[in-house]
């Protein structure tokens, strides 16, 4: 690979990039609009060229969504990037793992509350009413507070 400024230039094209990490090129332009990724320079009458850096900084972005964190929260993580800032990429860990925990302590409730309703539809044997639907339109649901209604 030859050398442009500081940044070592590649030899993928954009879908070659788009294609080595498994995204579309949309979704690679749009993370250099949000500053996520740099655009390598246009060499006069050539198209752009990416390197393993850029793979290896779009798998940064990509693995941590998959974390659940979201474009800002990965852009403050790449500013922390440099290996002395671990105590506050630590923090933000912390509170992106508080979230899920709420998330996961969420879906449990709401797990429940569906299985018990299931349960209720199954149980009311030729009736005309339906649990489930009944509870849908009270706006309540079983163990739970009432729903605020729109």
């Amino acid at each position: 690979m030859k050398r442009q400024g500081d940044r070592v230039a590649g030899t993928m094209t954009i879908g070659g990039l788009a294609k080595a990490v498994g995204v579309n090129v949309e979704t690679i332009r749009y993370y250099q609009r949000r500053g996520l990724l740099s655009e390598p320079e246009r060499p006069a009458g050539s198209i752009r060229r990416y390197g393993t850096a850029d793979v290896a900084r779009l798998t940064f972005v990509k693995t941590g969504q998959r974390l659940g964190f979201s474009l800002d929260e990965i852009a403050e993580l790449l500013r922390l990037e440099d290996g002395t800032h671990c105590q506050e990429a630590s923090t933000l860990a912390e509170h992106k793992l508080r979230d899920v925990r709420e998330k996961v302590a969420s879906l449990q409730r709401i797990e429940r509350t569906l299985d018990e309703l299931v349960q209720a539809c199954h149980e009311q044997e030729g009736s005309i009413t339906c649990p489930l639907i009944a509870s849908l339109h009270e706006g309540s649901i079983t163990g739970e507070q009432r729903l605020p209604r729109n």
